[in-house]
């Protein structure tokens, strides 16, 4: 169970009218952290459980709200420096040192990974009436580890993970992958996300762009960034798109 609600879904909805060409999309991909795994929501969790002794010493602190907000002051500067390795080229370099670290058992995820809420159902129906990709920028066993844990890998035609391609985002060569795997050209292809990258990417490839607010981008960001459109969570997608 969710200790708290995604703060992003605290929010007014943002199911505004959007520059959306749903008639393009002959691909959707999908980010993974923030964007179907409740990556936001689990670093709050596990943060205010560390800060659980707190309380005793200052009565007045909230654990869960200093979680939330350290979490969000942490998130933009995350994104830019997620950005560093790939820019000086040392991407391949970084993801063979944190695999030999996991062989080793250190800095390795372990379940559970939550799911976005609704994302199963979307996935779900989407499945139905167009293909699907996986485009993240984590490494390989990071990113099946949580597809096969919800016994998702079934539901996506590709997976292009932050190894597959030279450069991963937020340059445009993993949704180009994606693309010519399903077939269709880059500009056929909806990209969702929550951080810039995932926007940067999109826009770079010639791809549209949808920002969730239930993982690590504000709004504001990510419409500079160059989004298509604003939802307040993964799971409502399926409002952009004809049935």
């Amino acid at each position: 169970m969710h200790w708290f609600m995604p703060r992003k879904m605290q929010h007014a909805c943002y199911n505004i009218p959007m520059p959306i060409d749903p008639q393009r999309v002959r691909l959707i991909c999908f980010d993974v952290d923030g964007t179907l795994a409740d990556t936001d929501d689990q670093w709050v969790s596990r943060l205010a459980s560390a800060l659980q002794l707190l309380p005793r010493i200052f009565p007045r602190v909230q654990p869960e709200r200093i979680a939330r907000r350290t979490v969000m002051a942490l998130e933009t500067p995350g994104n830019l420096l997620f950005n560093i390795p790939d820019q000086l080229g040392l991407d391949d370099e970084i993801s063979w040192c944190i695999l030999q670290l996991n062989r080793l058992g250190i800095g390795k995820r372990k379940p559970p990974f939550w799911l976005v809420p609704g994302v199963l159902e979307l996935l779900d129906g989407l499945t139905l009436r167009y293909p699907l990709a996986i485009v993240s920028a984590r490494d390989e066993p990071g990113t099946m580890a949580f597809l096969n844990f919800h016994h998702l890998t079934p539901r996506f035609q590709s997976i292009i993970t932050g190894q597959t391609c030279p450069h991963t985002k937020p340059f445009p060569d993993p949704i180009v992958e994606a693309a010519r795997r399903a077939g269709v050209q880059p500009s056929a292809c909806l990209m969702v996300g929550d951080t810039t990258v995932d926007m940067i990417a999109a826009k770079r490839a010639g791809a549209q762009s949808v920002g969730v607010l239930c993982g690590f981008g504000e709004e504001a960001e990510l419409r500079k960034a160059g989004a298509d459109g604003i939802l307040a969570s993964t799971a409502e997608l399926a409002s952009l798109l004809p049935r």
